[in-house]
């Protein structure tokens, strides 16, 4: 049995999908949960310390909007163009390999990390760089439980991420645009924060291509490439890695990338942005609404020079 933790909204405030109707094959498939207990004790505390009452309730967007517009420039720098060539992407079978500054790396099957782990729900606001935001409900796995099978060194302080690099079936990895392969990074305790999610699915269905699959990292409290799509590779290390955009261009594309509205982009503000869907403008949130839950993160730092 799968047992699931809700953030943010109830089942009765997503909305409806009439093309995904295969959730219990989908939940079937998952498989059953680890249990809490066998993970270390200070792992456990990380993934228990958010309460999900506080969080802010947004409506999701439909699943059609959030399968239609995406930034995915292995596919295309064209939004609308990604749900159809993403589709030739192979996705089975498909390996996550977590290495490092670790003491039990791995290289696991997703369809076998799944079946491990209890999946839960998030519904997340999405905030692009680029001014536009969705609400997209997630199914996943917090990131540090998935971390706990390795185990960390002392030593470790961040956490690298590499996307798949398959220019065969991702046509615009046959372009110059960006540095294949997709990497980001994340600071270890940004990467513990239970918040931070690889997901593995939306609306109780399996990840669509376009979104990512079959896995990727979700940080809400960061702008959206800061969640690598389609991940082969986790990397635990002593040294800040480099990352895609930042390396393309670090006056626009900071490694932090926290959404904030008091730092404005080099070529537009940040204070409001366009939920899609939706004709009026939102203001946007400091760390996309919630500060209460990662603020601490950067207690001393000075947000406006670490964008």
């Amino acid at each position: 049995m799968i047992i699931r933790k809700k953030l943010g909204l109830t089942e009765n405030d997503t909305t409806s999908q009439q093309i995904y109707l295969n959730r219990r094959q989908f939940i079937q498939r998952m498989g059953v949960g680890i249990s809490a207990s066998l993970l270390p004790q200070g792992v456990q505390s990380q993934c228990n310390v958010i309460n999900t009452k506080k969080l802010r309730k947004d409506k999701p967007n439909s699943l059609r909007q959030i399968t239609s517009y995406n930034n995915y420039y292995e596919f295309s720098t064209n939004k609308e163009a990604v749900r159809i060539l993403a589709q030739e992407l192979t996705t089975t079978p498909w390996a996550l390999t977590i290495d490092g500054e670790v003491e039990k790396p791995i290289t696991i099957d997703m369809d076998d990390l799944v079946k491990r782990f209890t999946i839960e729900n998030r519904i997340y606001r999405l905030r692009c760089v680029e001014g536009w935001s969705m609400v997209i409900p997630w199914n996943g796995i917090p990131l540090c439980k998935l971390l706990s099978l390795v185990k960390p060194l002392s030593s470790a302080r961040y956490v690298a991420f590499i996307s798949l690099h398959r220019s065969s079936e991702m046509i615009g990895q046959r372009t110059g645009s960006l540095d294949w392969p997709y990497r980001e990074g994340l600071r270890l305790d940004e990467a513990m924060n239970p918040l931070t999610l690889l997901a593995t699915g939306m609306y109780d269905n399996e990840l669509p291509k376009q979104n990512g699959a079959p896995a990727r990292i979700v940080v809400p409290w960061k702008y959206g490439f800061k969640s690598p799509k389609a991940i082969t590779h986790i990397r635990i290390m002593k040294s800040q890695p480099e990352t895609t955009w930042n390396l393309t261009a670090a006056s626009e594309y900071g490694f932090y990338a926290n959404v904030n509205p008091a730092v404005s982009h080099p070529r537009w503000s940040q204070r409001r942005e366009n939920r899609i869907g939706e004709l009026r403008k939102k203001a946007t949130l400091a760390f996309n609404g919630y500060a209460e839950q990662v603020a601490d993160l950067y207690r001393g730092m000075d947000l406006q020079k670490h964008y």
